[in-house]
């Protein structure tokens, strides 16, 4: 998971102004093309230009909203979803619950508005050796929000060790759910996949 600007359906808030609308609407479109033109002749056989014609936009536009191709892959809406959704547990959970919580509530969210999307772009991180490479990048900007807001619930500071772990082990746990989504052709509920995944951490790792 990767932070970008929240998009009108990931989080409830104020309206946005025209000019936020209109900058998502554009990262949406360019999205979009690009993932009906990956499907259509593979992720490296896409050159940025057919992109950014597919959409109906410059190249340099596509390069002002994703500073490379894998970025339109590896940015998403999913942190502030997965932010706001923890953010809404009660004070009176503990810490990893909140965060399991959180998790299963912001993945209901986006398999319920784009399942499609999610298939695709977890099938491309498995795949395209690049993109399984940079993911560490929007993995650790995760685990910094998270962990914001992990501090905030506990009193720690941000960079507690043991906030630390825990988070990345969520994360961790997370990713491993979606590739064996992945590997089993994305036909198991995945619902229940993260929650069984994250079940081995609830019980302290044991086997």
């Amino acid at each position: 998971m990767a932070s970008a600007e929240t998009s009108s359906a990931a989080t409830p808030g104020p309206r946005l102004g025209l000019r936020e609308r209109k900058k998502i609407q554009t990262r949406q479109a360019i999205r979009r093309a690009a993932y009906r033109l990956f499907e259509k002749q593979g992720y490296d056989a896409t050159p940025v230009d057919q992109i950014a014609e597919a959409a109906d936009v410059s190249p340099s536009t596509v390069f002002r909203y994703f500073p490379t191709k894998d970025d339109i892959v590896l940015t998403d809406e999913y942190d502030p979803l997965l932010e706001a959704a923890i953010r809404a547990r009660p004070m009176s959970e503990s810490p990893v619950e909140a965060i399991r919580q959180g998790v299963l509530s912001s993945m209901r969210h986006v398999i319920d508005s784009d399942i499609a999307e999610l298939k695709q772009r977890t099938r491309l991180v498995s795949e395209v050796p690049s993109l399984r490479g940079r993911q560490a990048e929007g993995m650790g900007e995760s685990a910094r929000m998270l962990c914001g807001v992990l501090a905030e619930r506990t009193g720690r500071p941000a960079d507690d060790l043991e906030l630390r772990v825990v988070i990345a082990a969520v994360l961790a746990a997370m990713h491993e759910a979606l590739m064996r989504w992945v590997e089993r052709g994305q036909a198991e509920d995945l619902i229940a996949l993260i929650s069984r995944t994250l079940d081995v951490l609830d019980r302290g790792l044991t086997l």
